[in-house]
């Protein structure tokens, strides 16, 4: 709920209902997750999403406000699980289908540790998820000593491949100049205009439902093309910088 770009954005009203509750819903299209848990902060504010989660009879973990990775190892340590799916709460496009995928490369690979698009981005920004063994999380929340590995969970385990053996999943097309995430007035805008023209209750539309609208109307990826992709963790290498 503290976004400083976009405060309150995990409750924002998208075709009457919260962001979270859809990002929740999208999830439940996923053939491969067994379960899932919204791991939030401790901070005062945040009451009101473990109160949603409640009434969606969801689990809740709250922890550090800056340290997620710590808050993420504490979660995932409490439910368990070989596997963990790492899944941003403002991205209102997740799509089952790229995440099934993932988790199907990791169960059918084990000894890979981390499996992800983001590495070398070809997806539109939004579409991206993670996926990693409980393991590495832990050697990571262990290891990791720098503000941004520390607030950004992962970049730890996909810097360092020589510790961690990685895989990273590419589109055929490279979508990564498409911004689909939520962090600005002008991204919800974009996500409003999508779901007025494609979200239908108790059904799930797709990446390549997305792509299709903006081939029919082009104009509605100009919404919020011009923001730079990235800029949080990107904020946070500065505080590296400073250390």
């Amino acid at each position: 709920m503290g976004s400083s770009r976009l405060p309150g954005k995990t409750v924002a009203d998208i075709s009457g209902k919260p962001l979270l509750w859809h990002i929740i819903e999208r999830l439940s299209f996923c053939l491969t997750l067994e379960k899932t848990v919204v791991a939030t902060t401790d901070r005062p504010e945040d009451e009101v999403i473990e109160s949603l989660c409640s009434s969606l009879d969801i689990p809740t973990f709250r922890g550090s406000d800056r340290d997620v990775l710590d808050r993420y190892y504490r979660c995932a340590a409490l439910h368990g699980g070989r596997i963990v799916v790492r899944i941003t709460a403002d991205d209102p496009f997740k799509d089952p289908v790229v995440i099934d995928s993932m988790v199907r490369y990791m169960v059918e690979n084990p000894r890979c540790d981390y499996v992800s698009n983001t590495i070398k981005p070809t997806y539109p920004e939004g579409i991206d998820a993670e996926v990693f063994t409980s393991q590495a999380l832990e050697k990571a929340w262990k290891e990791a000593k720098l503000p941004s590995q520390r607030e950004h969970v992962t970049p730890y385990i996909w810097n360092n491949p020589e510790l961690f053996s990685l895989k990273n999943l590419e589109h055929e097309v490279d979508l990564s100049h498409l911004r689909w995430t939520l962090d600005y007035p002008e991204d919800l805008r974009f996500a409003l205009e999508v779901y007025k023209r494609l979200y239908v209750p108790g059904r799930v539309f797709l990446m390549e439902d997305i792509l299709s609208l903006l081939a029919r109307e082009p104009g509605l990826s100009l919404i919020n093309s011009h923001i730079e992709r990235n800029a949080g963790y990107k904020k946070s290498l500065l505080e590296d910088a400073r250390q």
